[in-house]
């Protein structure tokens, strides 16, 4: 047991909160927390007399992590007047292991006026699993109604669909049916971004040449949350990212399909990709595909005409890019190469590796610029002023129908 007078833990406090203090601040917290009720008291003043940023962070993290013995604190300063308490009592709730069992007294926090310490409440809540369904179930129907709109969100996070009422369902298909009387196109940007262009409004039978199904209208803002948050989701054990896509309405006499499902390089759909493109632009005349990084991950890019594959590239840094290649360089391709002072055809006795190097690296963020070249919409360029018309809609994808989709709650 370690025993500490109040001038102790003051001046242990006071360590955590110095951001000058020599002193490694994180031990201290382990300290503080053997002292139990005592370390709990001088932190939360702490907490609340704490003038800079700095001190907030270094302090609430400590805070925080005194653990299951201070459980019973932590519950009552979820009703604290400082909304950084009440935040930091959730954390420390969280930290216990407790909050799953403490999902009821959590609730409340749903509705709180602050958006932090709500925000703080609900992400917990959806880390705790699906036990807490129920509860939240009965908040969206019989309230109070400050913490309904996050328990639909908490139930969307963790059930998807299946987990809401067809009350729930009803709304929300009609405040999309609502918010698409003014849906105006805006630019769809994702970490890593993946989409199929196609010269032609004909948004049904695009889809029917993809395989696609069970189309459901949707918002520019809905369409590209969803594609965004299941690029991030790929390669789970239950998902692969590949479940569904965004097709967008007729935008400047192109139409996007957006989703991992479009990935022209990885090897998972890079052949698959390439017929699909192949099968589109022998009805249409032209067919793209192309994979941009947004973080610097690379590009690469697939261009059919005709029913054939004149041109398929990449450059991500992988060792298995030179096998994408296929069909001779584009003439934006070779514009570049010239602008970089290089052979425009890849010449190897012309060019060191320094040379190849530098081509690489220009590569790597060129597909937006071929899709231009190719007078084709990107969905980086896309804005409110884009001609567009008809509606964008979600569908699934052959793996949607087989896996079904991840839950997630998102933009509308």
């Amino acid at each position: 047991m370690v025993t500490f007078g109040a001038d102790g833990v003051e001046q242990l406090v006071r360590e955590v909160m110095d951001a000058e203090s020599p002193v490694d601040w994180r031990p201290i917290t382990a300290v503080l927390g053997r002292i139990g009720e005592a370390g709990f008291d001088g932190l939360l003043q702490g907490l609340v007399s704490a003038s800079t940023e700095e001190s907030r962070n270094r302090v609430g993290f400590a805070f925080s992590q005194l653990g299951v013995a201070v459980l019973d604190r932590y519950t009552a300063a979820l009703a604290h007047p400082a909304p950084l308490v009440r935040r930091q009592a959730v954390r420390g709730i969280e930290h216990c292991g407790e909050a799953g069992q403490s999902a009821a007294v959590l609730l409340p926090l749903l509705g709180d006026p602050d958006q932090q310490v709500a925000r703080q409440a609900q992400d917990t809540l959806i880390r705790t699993g699906e036990h807490v369904l129920p509860l939240l179930r009965h908040v969206r129907e019989r309230g109070p109604g400050r913490q309904r709109a996050r328990a639909l969100t908490v139930l969307a996070e963790l059930g998807g669909e299946p987990a809401l009422s067809r009350a729930d369902m009803a709304a929300i298909e009609r405040l999309i049916r609502i918010k698409l009387r003014d849906d105006r196109p805006e630019p769809l940007w994702g970490c890593w971004n993946y989409w199929m262009a196609v010269p032609s409004g004909d948004q049904a039978g695009i889809m029917r040449v993809l395989g696609l199904t069970a189309a459901r209208p949707v918002t520019f803002a809905l369409g590209n949350d969803i594609v965004d948050a299941d690029g991030h989701g790929c390669d789970t054990d239950e998902h692969t990212g590949y479940e569904r896509v965004f097709v967008t309405p007729e935008l400047d006499g192109w139409t996007l399909v957006l989703g991992a499902w479009c990935d022209p390089h990885g090897q998972e759909r890079r052949e698959d990709v390439l017929c699909l493109c192949t099968e589109l632009s022998a009805r249409y005349g032209l067919a793209q595909a192309y994979y941009y990084g947004g973080q610097g991950d690379g590009s690469a890019w697939l261009v059919a005409e005709h029913g054939t594959v004149i041109r398929r590239y990449g450059e991500t840094g992988e060792a298995e890019d030179e096998l994408l290649t296929l069909g001779e360089p584009l003439p934006y391709e070779r514009a570049r190469r010239t602008e970089l002072g290089l052979h425009p055809d890849w010449d190897p006795a012309q060019e060191s590796e320094d040379d190849e190097d530098e081509w690489r690296w220009t590569a790597h963020d060129l597909a937006p610029d071929i899709a231009r070249s190719l007078g084709a919409v990107s969905p980086l360029d896309v804005t409110a002023d884009t001609p567009s018309r008809g509606t964008g809609v979600i569908a699934l994808t052959p793996y949607g129908v087989a896996h079904g989709v991840p839950a997630g709650a998102y933009r509308i």
